[in-house]
């Protein structure tokens, strides 16, 4: 998977690769200055022609500013006109951003102008703006002529360098004093790795797009990285996706795919465990099995073809069931009902300490006693809650969420799915368009459905019991939870955009098979 950092981690990286010589500040900023440019240029590629093309570029006291420089002196050279307007003091920037001043100055013949010469005129007629005032390591609010300046820029393409000003590069608040104009980014450019707030938080909401740039550290992000591996969270996309697993050879046998068991409720309460079902079976389980009470068998035989079916009365019953060790992951919750027989079956379920997915009435079971659950717990779980059931079983990690400062250190969406998961002594999965999986270790991944990977008709009822099945039939064929839950979460993302608008949960585990297929499995 690709490494998703924090603003501080990829601060370390590029400071480490200057002080080893190997390259220097102002040609890492030369490098993201180009290109920010050719992803501009690529992203509106209207604008190729430079003559007649105008920016605005706003620069900020620090080296983001810098990059600005760079930006307006590219730009200039490819025949644009170009304004550039600086908040700060410019005899006191650092010194590579001083360097890149004298050259838009010497080389472009450019002037500075103070921010707060940037009127209403300045963005009239639809510039290209640049944002380069505030960049990842912002840690405290912008000054209220920042977001005024932005806002006066709302109905022009933006293109934002690292972030969109005020925006939190680690997926946190907005870092603006009152409220924020309804400024959006056109294009996001982020350098060498993208940072957790552009695929959660305000960094990901403020942003139509994202482009990320290299700048000749990849091989410094890997080394520092691999030594980190608790420490850095990992981008789950497609090349990261286990191939060879989900594949299946040409000698496979049914058995050696492993046999699932999906817990439903009773009479009319079986829909959400019947497309889990069929979810875990399309994922590759080898065999899937329903466990229902005795009453709900009719209803689910004239709805299910390829699933089996087991009565199930209690507890007891579970317990007896798998002390058939064929039967090695489990999936409950959608409709398991909330009285105590069904607490029961989900603790007897959590001791036979085969894989098991829990999601939705498994976990508001416990609301009242989440430390019963966690207890129960084990290292082949994975917890697979909506915001909601999340906020019920840590409602005060929910809590450092909201209140994480303006002014100071973020706490963020992944950090509260790692805390939860330390907790609970088990791997969690966040559902959300930033969906994020965290093991008890630490190690933890996001799968974002943003910009082109959006999947805007997830947002559907069942769709996470889907979601659910996936995860389940993947550990039945052998998946850890931490792999099971990332590679779900892309699965199930895909399927819904091979649907696209229209999307009811059903299609999601009838789409997995093109989903496959075009994976080339």
């Amino acid at each position: 998977m690709t490494e998703i950092l924090t603003s501080a981690q990829m601060k370390a990286v590029e400071t480490a690769a200057i002080e080893s010589g190997r390259v220097s500040g102002l040609e890492l900023m030369e490098r993201a200055g180009r290109g920010a440019v050719e992803a501009a240029l690529a992203h509106w590629p209207e604008c190729r022609a430079g003559q007649g093309h105008r920016a605005v570029v706003l620069a900020g006291p620090g080296n983001n500013g810098g990059d600005g420089f760079v930006i307006a002196r590219l730009l200039a050279g490819r025949g644009w006109s170009v304004a550039l307007y600086l908040f700060g003091d410019p005899d006191r920037l650092p010194p590579d951003a001083a360097a890149n001043r004298r050259r838009w100055e010497a080389e472009a013949g450019g002037t500075v102008q103070p921010l707060e010469a940037a009127g209403g005129a300045a963005f009239a007629g639809g510039p290209l703006v640049v944002d380069a005032l505030f960049g990842t390591g912002l840690a405290r609010p912008v000054p209220g002529l920042v977001a005024q300046v932005l806002g006066r820029a709302a109905d022009c393409p933006i293109l934002a360098v690292d972030i969109l000003s005020g925006a939190d590069a680690d997926g946190g608040p907005l870092r603006v004093p009152g409220a924020f104009p309804p400024v959006r980014a056109g294009l996001t450019v982020a350098f060498e790795r993208a940072k957790i707030g552009h695929h959660s938080g305000p960094g990901a909401e403020r942003s139509a797009a994202l482009a990320v740039v290299p700048i000749g550290l990849d091989a410094d992000v890997r080394a520092w990285a691999a030594d980190r591996p608790a420490e850095v969270c990992r981008l789950v996309d497609r090349d990261a996706l286990p191939l060879e697993r989900l594949a299946k050879g040409s000698a496979a046998h049914k058995y050696g795919h492993g046999h699932a068991v999906i817990l439903s409720g009773g009479p009319g309460r079986g829909g959400a465990a019947r497309m889990a079902a069929r979810a875990a079976l399309r994922a590759g389980a080898g065999l899937v099995t329903l466990a229902c009470p005795p009453a709900a068998l009719q209803e689910n035989a004239a709805r299910l073809d390829a699933v089996m079916l087991h009565p199930l009365r209690d507890a007891a019953g579970l317990a007896a069931l798998l002390g058939d060790r064929r039967f090695n992951a489990l999936g409950l919750g959608p409709a398991l009902g909330l009285d105590d027989g069904a607490r029961g079956r989900v603790l007897a379920a959590l001791g036979a300490g085969r894989g098991t997915v829990l999601d939705a009435d498994a976990l508001t079971g416990f609301s009242d006693a989440p430390e019963t659950l966690f207890g129960a717990l084990h290292d082949r779980c994975l917890l697979t809650p909506h915001a909601g059931e999340f906020a019920r079983l840590f409602p005060d990690i929910v809590a450092r969420v909201s209140e994480s400062p303006v002014d100071g250190a973020a706490f963020s969406r992944v950090d509260a799915v790692r805390a939860a998961a330390a907790r609970a002594g088990a791997t969690v999965l966040l559902k959300g368009a930033d969906t994020v999986v965290a093991a008890p270790d630490g190690r933890a991944a996001l799968h974002s459905a943003r910009y082109a990977q959006a999947a805007p008709w997830l947002a559907t009822a069942g769709a996470g019991d889907v979601l659910t099945g996936i995860a389940a039939g993947l550990m039945a064929r052998g998946f850890d939870p931490l792999e099971a839950g990332t590679t779900a979460a892309w699965l199930h993302a895909a399927a819904a955009r091979h649907v696209g608008a229209g999307l009811i949960a059903e299609d999601l585990p009838e789409a997995l098979p093109a989903v496959f297929r075009g994976l080339g499995l």
